[in-house]
């Protein structure tokens, strides 16, 4: 089938003059910081070039946000990596008061640039774009099926998580389990992974420096996945997925987008077990995931 194009939804940009006002605008302001720059005409590799010389202190507003997030619309972060702001998740730079914020971590292979998902684990393993990894036991980066048609997105690790590096064990986990397995999808047909990949201390949400500094190592796992749909379990996963403060039980039900791949929205299975009330809603939230893969294989087939 045709996959849909990570940076398709969520991005709504110019065809032309972007890329020329973010390098005027870069222009100008690093000029006032004392570090002119030329980058009218510069390909992308000369602009992060120029950039990393003129160090990361530099000003960075709205239209340095607009060339990082239209390149994160092709997978690709490096410009918010190499001038140290933040990204966010849609893959802008998020700015505070115009301020870029510094990046603790050496440049290193650019994240949108890892060839496989083993690479990208490696940077994970190695990053230092948020404090929690000075915290964490493990990075949790995930696990699954390189080209599994459904990404399951959590919230974060927990404590065992964060002491075996693997996502949705315990409890939890095997509940998740059998969940998948009841519209047919064992464990390792699909891809999971959470929103972060270091555990917060004592478990408390993850805050939005730390969700930015994670979102592009999520955005390059789909794009290397490339699934047919991305199951959201919990409410935090949702929300940050869809830029919403919504109620989860307004999401459910619905398909949604993020990055321009379809999302459905469900419990998490550890609320399941608080809940078990609503193990038969999530069954019925991942029919609706059985089904969108049904109707493809249904039109391939019918193509073929």
């Amino acid at each position: 089938m045709n996959r849909p194009d990570p940076g398709s939804a969520g991005v709504n940009l110019p065809e032309v003059g972007v890329r020329t006002l973010a390098r005027t605008f870069l222009e100008h302001t690093l000029s006032a910081e004392g570090n002119a720059l030329m980058l009218e005409h510069a390909t992308r590799e000369e602009v992060i070039r120029r950039l990393a010389a003129a160090g990361r202190g530099a000003r960075v507003g709205t239209a340095a946000g607009h060339l990082a997030r239209a390149d994160a619309a092709a997978g690709r972060v490096a410009l918010a990596d190499v001038a140290g702001g933040r990204v966010s998740r849609a893959g802008a730079a998020v700015v505070a008061g115009g301020e870029a914020s510094p990046d603790p971590a050496p440049m290193g292979p650019l994240i949108a640039e890892a060839p496989d998902l083993e690479t990208l684990a490696a940077l994970v393993a190695s990053c230092s774009r948020c404090a929690l990894h000075r915290s964490r036991k493990n990075p949790v980066f995930g696990e699954g099926a390189a080209n599994a048609r459904v990404v399951c997105v959590g919230e974060a690790p927990g404590a065992r998580e964060d002491e075996t590096g693997r996502p949705f064990v315990g409890r939890a986990g095997r509940l998740l389990d059998r969940l998948l397995l009841s519209i047919g999808l064992p464990r390792t047909s699909v891809y999971i992974c959470n929103v972060l990949k270091s555990r917060p201390p004592r478990n408390r949400d993850p805050l939005p420096d730390e969700v930015a500094a994670c979102a592009p190592y999520l955005l390059r796992q789909l794009a290397l996945i490339e699934p047919e749909v991305i199951v959201a379990f919990g409410a935090f996963a949702a929300r940050t997925l869809l830029e919403t403060k919504s109620a989860l039980g307004r999401l459910r039900g619905t398909v949604h987008r993020y990055a321009g791949y379809p999302v459905v929205a469900t419990y998490h299975p550890a609320a399941l077990l608080r809940n078990p009330g609503w193990i038969r809603p999530t069954w019925e939230d991942l029919q609706i995931v059985r089904r969108m893969l049904d109707d493809d294989e249904n039109r391939e087939a019918r193509s073929g």
